[in-house]
């Protein structure tokens, strides 16, 4: 294991240069190598009385033992510092301040699988909770363009708490050592107080996964379950079929067909798109499945099934399935294979990638791939040849998930179900699915003006920013409105959605682009046709609207609100 000593500065020169001497002779034998710098050890092993106060020690499994025992028993105290040492939180800086009087320091992370709208609501949701509460509090959005509003170390090491909402993924190795509570980005925007006061009671201290200690973090990961485990893959999916979609979406301005000539600018255009971008797609989706899985060890063998998927035609249910696979078996092999210690550097750059590269590479050629690729080829083949019937019906069962929990796990399976048909060239579920996710916030607006007595000044002005929230394809701006009357804004909100996804369908409108609400129509040919798909939406928009405008209440005759789930 590799140990770091530390030697109290209040020692004399000669019982440091003794407790050295005697612990060094006996490192060996206990399996231990020493080494300069805390970044790089696994344990640290203080000589004295007093703990050190060092923040770049937080997280690493830390011991302390008096001096004259490691001179008199040095085997002794190796052998305790390996099984009985605790991970080492750095001491707050001696103050008069009481405990009482101090203002409480929260620091937070959010994230959703998007990156765009839960992000950023449950950040202010958290800010405006904290700051009622009399806390400092400090938000980093790890949204679909980085992250925004980051934190210092600094800023880190002076927080009493960090809270984590994400229903991705994310990497939180900076905050080792700190106490933490991890929750998701819609119980952090809908049940902001509850969950700041679970998180003062239940953080337990942050321990990032590597080397000894990775069983414990593979615990938390495998519990995350696989749903977590799939948004992740989705949202790094995401901007490649945006990128794909649109380059696409732009070949068409040309003619439909324009790309079959070769050397044109549409041609090079979908080889970006089409061959390039949505090409990586189910690989994209697959190896980052796998990340969230087993972190660094599950993208290599998740990739290669990925590719795997694509080669043998089991598309995005073959990604899926690839992914989970090199994910558990490189999670398997990282926590559950033991080594030699002189071995245990090769798990990460050999041993982990060339066995759960062949496991999940075999599996998908020999036993996932051809039954997938059959499944996959009746699914594209039904939905390629539906009759008009069963597309309304599927528009209708889309549209009405959309609308259910407004970005919550119903909508999210809606929307990476449509995303990934993408990449086998069908098209038209995902405008059904868009437009109907636009429908809550543009109805909870369009009400707000049709019935602007019921609702209070500050709804209101929600109900403009719904409008452009809407406009932009970003549901969660009727969350407002759903939490406050759920009984009604839900039942109106889907009757809406489902109306719009039917039409969607039975008009047969297309979207090459899986994102940007209406603003994709300055892209042509990204929808068509388009007078069809803006009376899906203009006619869901107002079922929703004008029922929700008959059916509210003033807000003196509401009762108290209750949180939706």
């Amino acid at each position: 294991m590799k140990t770091l000593l530390l030697l109290d500065g209040l020692l004399s020169p000669t019982v440091s240069h003794l407790a050295k001497t005697m612990l060094t002779a006996n490192a060996d034998k206990a399996g231990m190598t020493w080494v300069e710098q805390p970044q790089d050890a696994e344990l640290i092993l203080a000589i004295g009385q007093n703990q050190p106060v060092n923040a770049e020690l937080n997280g690493k499994k830390f011991f302390l033992s008096p001096a004259d025992l490691a001179i008199r028993e040095p085997d002794r105290v190796l052998n305790r510092a390996m099984a009985e040492a605790s991970i080492y939180q750095a001491l707050p800086a001696a103050t008069d301040e009481k405990p009482q009087d101090r203002q409480f320091n929260l620091v937070a992370i959010t994230a959703c699988p998007t990156g765009v709208a839960h992000t950023f609501m449950a950040a202010e949701a958290l800010e405006t909770e904290a700051k009622k509460r009399g806390w400092k509090v400090k938000v980093e959005t790890r949204g679909s363009v980085g992250a925004g509003n980051a934190l210092s170390q600094e800023e880190i090491q002076q927080a009493d708490m960090v809270f984590v909402a994400a229903d991705i993924e994310v990497d939180l190795s900076k905050f080792a050592g700190k106490p933490m509570y991890r929750t998701s980005t819609g119980l952090a925007l809908k049940k902001t107080a509850q969950e700041l006061d679970k998180a003062k009671g239940e953080a337990q201290i942050f321990q990032p996964q590597s080397g000894a200690s990775s069983a414990t973090e593979g615990k938390k990961k495998e519990s995350a379950g696989p749903y977590r485990h799939l948004l992740t893959g989705v949202s790094y999916m995401l901007p490649m079929v945006v990128a794909g979609g649109l380059c696409i979406a732009l070949s068409f301005i040309f003619g439909i067909e324009a790309f079959k000539e070769k050397g044109t600018l549409a041609a090079a255009l979908m080889d970006i798109g089409g061959t390039s971008a949505f090409a990586l797609m189910v690989p994209v989706l697959a190896g980052y499945i796998a990340f969230s899985i087993a972190d660094r060890p599950g993208l290599t063998p998740g990739l290669i099934g990925g590719m795997l998927a694509v080669s043998t035609n089991a598309g995005f249910l073959g990604g899926i399935i690839a992914g989970f696979i090199a994910g558990y078996v490189a999670w398997a092999l990282s926590t559950k294979l033991h080594l030699p210690k002189s071995m245990e550097a090769l798990k990460p750059i050999l041993i982990i990638p060339l066995v759960a590269s062949l496991i999940t590479g075999l599996a998908m050629i020999y036993v996932v791939g051809t039954p997938v690729a059959k499944i996959m080829e009746g699914l594209t083949h039904w939905l390629q040849a539906m009759g008009t019937a069963n597309a309304v019906m599927l528009g209708a069962v889309l549209g009405a998930m959309m609308c259910t929990d407004m970005g919550g796990p119903v909508n999210k399976a809606a929307y990476a179900f449509s995303v990934a048909l993408l990449s086998t060239k069908i098209y038209a579920p995902m405008a059904a699915v868009m437009a109907a996710g636009m429908v809550p916030p543009l109805a909870m607006g369009l009400a707000t003006l049709l019935a602007a007595r019921k609702f209070a000044k500050a709804e209101q002005e929600g109900g403009k920013a719904a409008l452009v929230l809407g406009l932009s394809f970003i549901t969660e701006g009727a969350i407002p409105f759903a939490a406050k009357d759920p009984m009604r804004v839900l039942p109106c909100c889907i009757a809406g959605g489902a109306l719009t996804g039917a039409l969607s369908m039975m008009f047969g409108a297309q979207l090459m682009a899986p994102h940007g609400g209406l603003f994709v129509l300055l892209i042509p040919g990204a929808i068509h046709p388009v007078l069809g798909y803006l009376g899906a939406i203009v006619a869901g928009t107002l079922l929703t609207a004008v029922s929700y405008a008959v059916l509210k209440k003033a807000d003196s005759e509401l009762p108290k609100a209750i949180p939706i789930e």
